[in-house]
């Protein structure tokens, strides 16, 4: 949360009669900066406001460096009274030395509040800063039986972080996987696997996270032909830091079955109790992920590789990867969850 609380800088932003404030988040350097900064464009006044922040702004970053940030382009949210908005900003010059933040002004507390943003579509609204990337979101599309293979997934936050009684570890949890057999006639969604999940998620230190929790895998069928998963799951995630932006994080987890399992009775035999990630990742650069699942005792089981490159580097500031996913053993989809197989898939990614 500390860049949400670090008010550094503001100055020479909007007239004295505006009645929107923006506060920057403080980045390490300049090099740190080059990726962007959050501003945070919050409505002090008593009534909605169109605004998009100043054109340019000065921070301090930690280092001691003064920045002259310019806002980029993007679309004018429409700010809610005590609410706030995201604005993104590059450096553009640096603006000499400066005097440490501290002594500049205090901190800002950043009121919590929905985003209100405008569309075509009309005015909606949402606890933007509560939604996280859960599992990747992407679209791949392999030759021959591989066909095509989308997924969304996404987590919410539905108490702060600093609520009582840890609620804000706290997450809800939703993916969706779609088959899409577009090598048959009109292309039809073959199979489909529907995962809700409630967990909490809990910091152990700053590089190592764990998780308790359930999750509901279901191919969305009626009682003849139903096929659930219900599973009681633990899991620890720790990060290694390489340097130079490299970094590893490693995730085991097991599991044990509750309730039924549909139409099925063996499901255990082929998703086994454990699965392992590894994932080696450079910021704004390659990342590799390969997750493995299996049971010792029956032999079943399966991996998938993911890999993916950030688009934005080749121009026009694509919000995007190219995506590569590669899956081989059983159960890649529960309607067929004994096949073994395997499939290669390329396509775009909009998280990873």
């Amino acid at each position: 949360m500390r860049p949400l609380l670090l008010a550094i800088g503001l100055t020479a932003a909007l007239p004295a009669a505006a009645q929107v404030r923006a506060v920057p988040a403080q980045p390490e350097s300049e090099q740190a900066a080059l990726r962007g900064v959050e501003v945070f464009l919050v409505n002090e006044g008593t009534a909605p406001v169109a605004d998009a922040g100043p054109r340019q702004i000065e921070i301090t970053a930690t280092d001691g460096t003064r920045l002259v940030l310019e806002r980029t382009p993007g679309p004018t949210p429409t700010i809610s009274p005590g609410g706030f908005a995201k604005a993104r900003y590059v450096p553009v010059g640096v603006a000499g030395t400066a005097i440490p933040p501290g002594e500049q002004h205090a901190a800002a507390e950043i009121p919590p509040g929905e985003t209100i943003v405008q569309s075509s579509t009309g005015s909606s609204s949402a606890f933007l800063d509560r939604f996280e990337p859960h599992e990747p979101i992407y679209g791949a599309f392999g030759l021959g039986d591989s066909g095509g293979k989308l997924q969304v997934s996404f987590a919410v936050r539905p108490f702060a972080e600093d609520a009582p009684l840890k609620l804000g570890n706290l997450r809800f949890a939703y993916t969706q996987t779609m088959f899409w057999a577009i090598n048959e006639p009109s292309g039809p969604f073959r199979s489909t696997i529907y995962s809700p999940e409630i967990y909490a998620d809990v910091p152990v230190d700053e590089t190592t996270r764990v998780a308790v929790g359930w999750r509901h895998d279901s191919n969305g069928r009626g009682d003849l032909d139903s096929v659930d998963i219900n599973r009681v799951f633990a899991r620890v995630e720790k990060t290694f830091d390489l340097g130079d932006d490299w970094r590893i994080d490693v995730a085991p987890q097991a599991w044990f079955y509750v309730g039924h399992s549909g139409a099925v009775h063996d499901m255990p035999a082929y998703y086994g109790y454990t699965s392992l990630t590894a994932a080696i990742q450079r910021k704004d650069g390659l990342k590799l992920s390969l997750t493995g699942r299996g049971n010792f005792e029956t032999g079943h089981g399966a991996a998938e590789l993911f890999a993916s490159y950030p688009l934005a580097p080749i121009g026009g500031g694509i919000g995007a990867y190219l995506f590569g996913q590669v899956f081989t053993g059983d159960g890649e989809d529960l309607d067929d969850y004994r096949r073994n197989d395997s499939h290669a898939r390329l396509g775009i990614a909009f998280t990873r």
